[in-house]
């Protein structure tokens, strides 16, 4: 089978499209034909195996698996001799941050990790656009207490994190404005977002505007910048660690002082996570941001495009064409 390969961790030109034996299933296991996967952060981090506390969990010293990718979507073509869950022929996806090995054209994947069936109206490419990016979005909400009414701030709108968090929190009734390059304006008032901000326009940490919460969904901004912006009690979020893991160090010491505080989340419960989206997209109240389709000679190029951070939402990469 032809999969993307690397042996250690190191830059994007270390990934090779490599022909490598097709694996079998363990008796908890099933071999999935993948049809469509992402590219996203969390495959760069895995990739380049930085942060380096990413290695704890990836792999030390070298990656556990040499086969990229985290998510996945497609079509179940081999059982082990213990699985009842699924049957071959299913139409499956899932995601495991710390490395799945799904960028090739097939994965063995255990049955007791995050793997669910997928509606017959959903495609591959639109439910494997709902796993990395949705599953961050929802386990960075779910770590404060939204109530309808509350106003939050999303740093990058446009970003898969950050598009995925505006239409999780529109449901909940939240009140929402967001920060995007000023040609993406129209795109994030689709995706729900009560306010815009061109950045190019305005520094919104400069705004006489107060809110509940700023999602730094592109951790791209800090907490010092953005304290003046929160109302007393208010809470940041970033989607990154920050210069020197100071969100880390925040989210211990802030809270002591009873004001406004970083809130650091550890996201957790992919399945509930996958659960919870899935039924949103069935229901029409949430719909993935996506770029552009790469197909698997071209993986190179799709984790440059993805390591430009000029991408819109998620870019899709695709394995197997659907017969």
């Amino acid at each position: 089978m032809k999969a993307a390969v690397r042996y250690s961790y190191g830059p994007i030109d270390s990934i090779q499209v490599l022909e490598i034996p097709v694996p079998e299933p363990k008796a908890n296991e099933v071999r999935i034909k993948v049809m469509s996967a992402t590219v996203n952060r969390t495959d760069l981090g895995v990739l380049t195996g930085k942060p380096y506390i990413m290695r704890a969990f990836a792999g030390f010293p070298k990656p556990t698996k040499p086969v990229t990718g985290t998510d996945f979507a497609g079509i179940v073509d081999k059982v082990g001799e213990k699985v009842t869950e699924f049957k071959i022929g299913d139409r499956v996806w899932g995601f495991q941050d710390n490395g799945a090995g799904t960028q090739g054209e097939f994965v063995c994947i255990s049955v007791k990790t995050a793997i669910m069936k997928i509606p017959k109206e959903i495609s591959f490419a639109e439910i494997v656009a709902c796993a990395e990016a949705a599953h961050y979005a929802y386990n960075f909400l779910n770590k404060v207490k939204l109530v309808p009414g509350n106003h939050v701030l999303v740093n990058g709108g446009t970003g898969a994190i950050g598009s995925a968090a505006i239409q999780l929190m529109k449901t909940q009734g939240i009140l929402v404005t967001a920060v995007c390059h000023e040609n993406n304006v129209e795109k994030v008032k689709a995706l729900g977002a009560d306010r815009v901000i061109a950045l190019e326009k305005e520094d919104f940490t400069k705004e006489k505007i107060e809110y509940d919460i700023v999602l730094d969904a592109v951790g791209k901004s800090r907490f010092s910048l953005c304290k003046s912006i929160l109302k007393p009690g208010g809470i940041y979020i970033s989607s990154e660690l920050g210069p020197n893991w100071e969100n880390l160090t925040l989210a211990l010491t802030t809270p002591i002082f009873r004001g406004k505080k970083v809130v650091f989340p550890l996201p957790l419960d992919i399945l509930n996570s996958m659960n919870h989206i899935q039924d949103l997209l069935l229901k029409g109240q949430f719909k993935p941001l996506m770029d552009r389709t790469f197909p698997l000679d071209q993986v190179r190029e799709a984790y440059t495009y993805v390591a430009s951070e000029k991408k819109i939402g998620n870019v899709i990469l695709e394995i197997s064409r659907d017969s």
